[in-house]
């Protein structure tokens, strides 16, 4: 089992908190997607044979992608590995991007899931992030697919997820729960829920900087958060991840499996790739890239894992989740030293009220979450206390 994530580095304009590597200039579009499936058909022993289960097209903003590049890509995905005969294939899209044509293409092409970037229904935090879209097209989109989903392509179009921000100065509680309860009311399957977070280099931390724009509030985020929590589970909703909810069987096939550990190949400037030893990086400039992949270079650079850093990654993602992590498999793959210090953090946080165990797995309870980060951390091992 593994998966495919495909970085498409192009937006429309840069949102202010943003960090994720992209341009909002186009014009190497065409040069990038012939490379990115060079780069695909370079580096399919990457994942040693695995079937590819999920897909996922982030970015950036893949929406940006005709729905021809798209099935170029796809195919060149199907020719050159072994695809399971039921993938999960997310597209991320802005909502003005979606024009019911539109919708329509990427159903031809395979993509089943939508994860869209409405990140609020009001006009006023839209201008504030400096996203393109309004509150109108947010709604006119969430129509049509719920249109969509009574028609005959509602088998091929699965699943549909969409971003909200929280913690955003001058968004009030009311507000945000407005938020919510709109998303709710629409039937949406999975919500993916971030806190505004103020990102070194960005427009917003320059602006923060020079008093142009308010600070954020850590306490402000904290209480939307455990509005959010509470408001999602009383209408249905599990959480299953810090930062995902989704009604019953609507996981995020894709981003779960990250945080059990199977590997996945990143493709695209600025991607990363994992497969349980080794972790692989690309460069993060589109030039470069591009070129480095049209002479048959390699785009990348790479650092096989230790022991100790293996321990790391895997309580770093397992204790996101609802499903925790595992002290047997702790012993099993990492030793006795890990498991030892597991236990030891563990029975911190137990007596806090803060992780709970049961059978062997240990999770986070919902106040854990909210400082899932922080705690952690706490489980981490340096190399020399393993390596």
């Amino acid at each position: 089992m593994a998966g495919i994530y495909l970085h498409i580095p192009f937006c429309r304009q840069k949102c202010h908190y943003c960090n994720f590597f992209s341009s909002a200039s186009r014009k190497q579009k065409e040069p990038f997607v012939r490379a990115l499936r060079k780069e695909l058909q370079q580096n399919n022993a990457y994942l040693s044979g695995q079937t590819v289960n999920t897909v996922y097209f982030g970015g950036g903003t893949p929406s940006l992608l005709t729905s021809e590049e798209i099935q170029r890509i796809i195919r060149t995905i199907s020719d050159n590995y072994t695809v399971s005969p039921d993938p999960e294939i997310t597209l991320e899209a802005n909502p003005d991007d979606l024009t019911e044509d539109y919708i329509f293409q990427l159903i031809d092409t395979g993509i089943n899931r939508l994860s869209i970037g409405i990140q609020s229904f009001s006009d006023e935090d839209l201008f504030a992030l400096n996203r393109c879209h309004t509150s109108a097209q947010i709604n006119t989109v969430l129509r049509q697919i719920g249109n969509l989903l009574i028609t005959p392509h509602s088998s091929l179009l699965t699943k549909t997820s969409i971003d909200l921000i929280y913690g955003i100065p001058g968004l009030t509680d009311d507000r945000w729960r407005q938020n919510l309860d709109t998303a709710i009311r629409f039937g949406i399957s999975h919500i993916s829920a971030y806190a505004l977070t103020v990102e070194a280099k960005t427009p917003l931390a320059w602006m923060i900087g020079k008093n142009k724009y308010p600070p954020v509030s850590e306490e402000q985020a904290a209480r939307q958060y455990g509005m959010m929590v509470q408001v999602l589970k009383e209408a249905g909703y599990e959480h299953y991840e810090v930062s995902n909810f989704c009604k019953p069987g609507n996981y995020s096939k894709h981003n779960t499996a990250y945080w059990q550990g199977v590997p996945y190949l990143g493709a695209g400037p600025s991607a990363h790739s994992y497969n349980g030893t080794s972790r692989r990086w690309n460069r993060a400039n589109i030039s470069e890239y591009v070129n480095i992949i049209n002479d048959g270079g390699i785009a990348y650079e790479q650092e096989l894992l230790t022991l100790t850093q293996r321990y790391n990654e895997y309580v770093m993602t397992g204790l996101r989740t609802m499903w925790g992590c595992d002290s047997g498999y702790i012993l099993r793959e990492f030793g006795t030293a890990s498991f030892d210090w597991f236990l030891k953090c563990a029975a911190r946080y137990i007596k806090a009220g803060s992780m709970l165990q049961v059978a062997g797995r240990y999770f986070l309870t919902e106040e854990g979450m909210l400082f899932a980060d922080g705690i952690t951390a706490v489980f981490f091992l340096n190399t020399d206390k393993t390596d």
